[in-house]
């Protein structure tokens, strides 16, 4: 039975699990991480195939149920680790040490954004990232410049990662069912960081997280928080953007100029 709680919600329909494994990269020698391995359907397709599974689940109910299916079946589960714990808590880093990983999750709809930004922290380590949310936040992660759906969250999945909508999950596929459609979105890395050649990443987000801080607003405005409107308004006319553009209007490479622009050696208090 699904806790609501912790926004669980089964993907139990057998037809949608293989057409969601069969998408997936087919290295037998690549490491998967999953998030939220609920029953184990997905997890078993995973470790059938040869893979090694590291299996993450944060229900105690759910994993010592996990554990006893695993274990009846010995060749999945020889290739398989189950994680009892929180995604947002546990190290990431110490799991497959020197490994590269794939990513598999059906994520709960109300920590997709948590949950990502903690896989962007090990984003150096991690080959792609296949997960299964609500479509409207699906389209917001894949959202280009101008679009009403581009936003802070935009960027950062862009900057780290190449992300594409794969296909839309009806609602019946789940156990229950949530009262929302949710599409597998497939996320390769790296994303534009490399390109970027930002040093200080952590920062950088939280500049572009500033830009988009109220949409309705002006780049001018909303950064006055961190420049004066003197250095503002000049850095925007070399970066060759007019004193009145927003944020939504921005594609990652011009978040990336004015921020250098801003934040260089001619910088001004």
């Amino acid at each position: 039975m699904a806790r609501q709680k912790l926004g669980q919600h089964f993907l139990g329909d057998a037809a949608w699990q293989h057409r969601i494994f069969e998408t997936l990269p087919k290295n037998p020698n690549h490491v998967w991480i999953e998030i939220g391995a609920g029953h184990g359907e997905m997890t078993r397709l995973l470790a059938a195939s040869g893979r090694r599974v590291i299996a993450i689940e944060t229900d105690t109910v759910l994993v010592e149920g996990l554990r006893d299916r695993m274990s009846a079946l010995s060749e999945e589960s020889s290739n398989t680790e189950i994680v009892s714990g929180d995604v947002l808590t546990i190290d990431l880093a110490k799991l497959a040490p020197g490994q590269n990983v794939r990513v598999y999750g059906n994520l709960p709809y109300y920590i997709t954004s948590p949950i990502l930004h903690r896989l962007f922290a090990i984003a150096d380590r991690i080959l792609s990232i296949h997960v299964v949310i609500q479509l409207e936040v699906a389209q917001r992660i894949a959202a280009g410049p101008g679009s009403r759906a581009y936003g802070y969250l935009s960027a950062a999945c862009q900057f780290y990662t190449h992300p594409q909508i794969a296909f839309k999950i009806p609602g019946g596929a789940f156990r229950p069912p949530p009262r929302v459609t949710s599409a597998l979105v497939q996320m390769d890395l790296p994303g534009e960081r490399t390109a970027l050649d930002i040093p200080d990443e952590a920062r950088f987000l939280e500049f572009v997280g500033i830009c988009f801080g109220q949409k309705r607003k002006t780049l001018r405005n909303n950064l006055r928080s961190l420049h004066s409107d003197t250095l503002i308004h000049e850095s925007l006319a070399a970066c060759g953007l007019r004193p009145d553009a927003r944020a939504e209007q921005l594609p990652l490479g011009q978040f990336a100029k004015l921020f250098k622009k801003l934040n260089g050696p001619d910088e001004k208090a």
